[in-house]
């Protein structure tokens, strides 16, 4: 490992050297992990002397900052996604500065990408090449296609139900899938009994530490893309948490670093009938009994994982929590892509719907950034729900220009 990089735990904050064979905090891990949030969950810390290193403005690579060496890495351009920013919205909106982090260019199509990147090269580094993954589809896909470029096999646990187009990313990608009949949290806790019975590298969001350090690296990139000009809101959307939590600990590294002074206002938003870290962070309900019903499959979780550590990291640099509807996501989804050219998936588009709710108390020239984390074509299913498909015309260009309440021009020769 990186000289220095160590682990320190979330809640007790002991630190232990970075190593393969640890997950959790010796001190604070539960026994029994089924169907709960992580106690314990580890963080990369960095170097002290790395301490106010830097300047703002300063030239950096990211790479510098990640507990594992680039020549470990897959050879796929992984992260420096375009950071856009969305002109016909700002119109639309009458908002001077939104801007899009489109993450969906990512090589197996969403935010994922950016930790499988890190634990498949740390997997490298210990002579790996098993792992076994659980997800409701995005986690699985990025893992199995990255793992693919570093001639890494991947075992898959997902619900069976999970959307068909993530499932056949998965098998395309030469992964083990294991369908299961029954939730993401079920297929969670199957995967950390095979990992515990086999051996093999667990890459679970929040339960292995690399994924939170992996996904930092956005907020690296959304700096850098910045050129200095200060960030008000950041807007992404909330599942078991971990993005969230990669976020926060992004921006606080930079600060750490000195390229930064501030940290933006990081709002998380979750669906309403998904809302397990909504009620954890205002109301302090960790309702291990709760069900979610969202259609926006990435953000769909019964038992928040990164709970805890989530809920303390977001309380920590004052950020916000807000609930959208999923008529608010299908809708939000929709007016990206037709303002856009854009096209994100449900979950991206909630954290749009959390900007448009609290836009108003927003000053329209402040800087906001909206985290978009996957392509809309991961599930069309549920995309699909909005949208009226044209009936079949007959081939005769009469017809479809007077159906379509055209009117010929006249055509000069």
């Amino acid at each position: 490992m990186k000289d220095e990089f160590i682990y320190e735990c979330s809640l007790c904050g002991k630190t232990y050297p970075i190593s393969r064979d640890i997950m959790l905090c010796p001190e604070c891990r539960e026994s029994d992990l089924r169907g709960r949030p992580l106690k314990g969950v580890l963080k990369v810390k960095m170097p002290g002397g790395m301490e106010n290193s830097k300047n703002p403005g300063e030239a950096f690579d990211v790479h510098d900052y990640l507990p594992i060496e680039k020549k470990f890495f897959p050879g796929l351009p992984v992260g420096n996604t375009p950071l856009i920013k969305a002109h016909n919205l700002e119109k639309l909106l009458a908002f001077q500065n939104i801007y899009l982090k489109f993450d969906a260019l990512n090589p197996t199509g969403s935010f994922k990408d950016r930790a499988s990147y890190l634990v498949s090269a740390s997997a490298k580094k210990w002579h790996e090449n098993k792992i076994v993954v659980s997800s409701t589809g995005n986690a699985a896909s990025s893992m199995c296609g990255i793992a693919a470029a570093a001639a890494q096999r991947v075992f898959v646990f997902m619900p069976w139900d999970a959307p068909r187009a993530k499932l056949v990313q998965c098998l395309q990608y030469g992964a083990c899938l294991i369908p299961v009949k029954g939730t993401y949290d079920d297929a969670f806790d199957l995967s950390l009994e095979f990992s515990k019975r086999t051996g093999i590298l667990n890459r679970n969001t929040a339960y292995n530490p690399m994924t939170l350090e992996g996904k930092k690296t956005a907020s690296f990139e959304i700096l850098r893309q910045m050129k200095g000009r200060k960030i008000s809101h950041l807007f992404l959307p909330v599942g078991d948490g971990v993005v969230l939590s990669g976020i926060v600990k992004g921006f606080c590294d930079l600060k750490f670093l000195g390229l930064t002074e501030e940290i933006p206002c990081i709002v998380g938003v979750q669906a309403e009938t998904s809302s397990f870290l909504y009620s954890a962070f205002y109301e302090d309900k960790i309702d291990l009994n709760y069900k979610a019903r969202t259609a926006a499959d990435s953000i769909s979780v019964n038992v928040a994982r990164n709970a805890y550590t989530a809920v303390k990291d977001l309380r920590e640099v004052k950020g916000k929590m807000l609930l959208v509807s999923d008529n608010e996501i299908l809708d939000s989804q929709r007016l990206i892509s037709e303002a856009t050219g854009l096209f994100c998936e449900p979950s991206s588009a909630a954290a749009f719907a959390g900007f448009l709710k609290m836009k108003d108390s927003i000053p329209p020239k402040e800087n906001v950034v909206v985290l978009l984390t996957g392509h809309g074509l991961k599930d069309i299913e549920f995309s699909s729900k909005k949208l009226k498909f044209p009936g079949a015309l007959e081939p005769d260009i009469d017809l479809i220009i007077k159906k379509l309440g055209l009117k010929e021009s006249l055509i000069i020769k």
